[in-house]
């Protein structure tokens, strides 16, 4: 099945920021919004969630990155300590709660090149993702963002190229593609869904490429060497916190 995209309006062509008011951020394309069943089900958190602790979390966390940062948007890499232990989860949910902003975007890269999830939020099979664009320069950076079904967050897929990960990561495409997505609208954060750090090549690449790391650890599942290792394979400057995920 080929993916029905919804436009996503002024183009990635400029350097300068593009400065978006609260009523133009409203007013952006999108798809059937999900329903509230449909959030339960990928667990997705959003208000009125029977859980609401778990919204207040991630809730929590959002501030404490923005305080960080000074309130300016950024790119923050989202990785677990072990495969399965969390990360996409963690990843998608950190997006989510960003794009509850009514004056904020947020843009989730799916870049776990062996265990991607962002197919599933689309619905669809996408035409094309991260890695298509990192080869093929005839691409646009509009080409591989699509609506989610959730207001104001967008998606990019990994793509239909997956070996090679460390090089298409350590390319100049790839660093001036997390530049133009980071610079081109202020209220725009980025998310990364990463690969473990402390695990893969591509995990400490990205974590180069990226502001913040919040490392997600599988409650009971690793030992505190792992932890220590992943967080010194990030970089400990990089390392904004740890979330355990039970």
């Amino acid at each position: 099945m080929t993916s029905s995209k919804a436009p996503m309006g002024t183009g990635e062509i400029s350097n300068r920021p593009a400065l978006r008011n609260a009523n133009q951020i409203k007013q952006m394309a999108e798809i059937t919004p999900l329903s509230a069943a449909e959030l339960e089900d990928q667990k997705i958190v959003f208000p009125g969630m029977a859980n609401g602790a778990v919204l207040n979390t991630f809730r929590e966390i959002r501030t404490k990155l923005v305080q960080n940062a000074d309130k300016n948007n950024f790119v923050l890499m989202i990785s677990s300590v072990c495969d399965g232990g969390g990360g996409s989860f963690v990843a998608l949910n950190m997006a989510s709660v960003f794009a509850l902003d009514q004056t904020k975007t947020a843009l989730l890269i799916d870049c776990n090149l062996y265990k991607p999830t962002a197919n599933r939020l689309l619905g669809v099979e996408p035409d094309f993702g991260l890695t298509d664009y990192l080869v093929n320069p005839d691409l646009d950076i509009d080409d591989i963002i699509y609506a989610s079904g959730i207001d104001r967050l967008r998606v990019i897929p990994v793509g239909g190229h997956i070996e090679g990960g460390a090089e298409y990561f350590t390319s100049e495409r790839m660093h001036q593609f997390i530049q133009s997505v980071k610079s081109r609208y202020p209220d725009r954060f980025i998310i990364i869904d990463a690969p473990p750090v402390g695990l893969s090549a591509e995990g400490k690449i990205l974590a180069e490429l990226s502001d913040f790391l919040v490392l997600v650890v599988p409650y009971g599942k690793v030992t505190d060497q792992q932890v220590m290792s992943s967080v010194s394979a990030a970089g400990k400057d990089k390392v904004s916190g740890i979330i355990f995920n039970n």
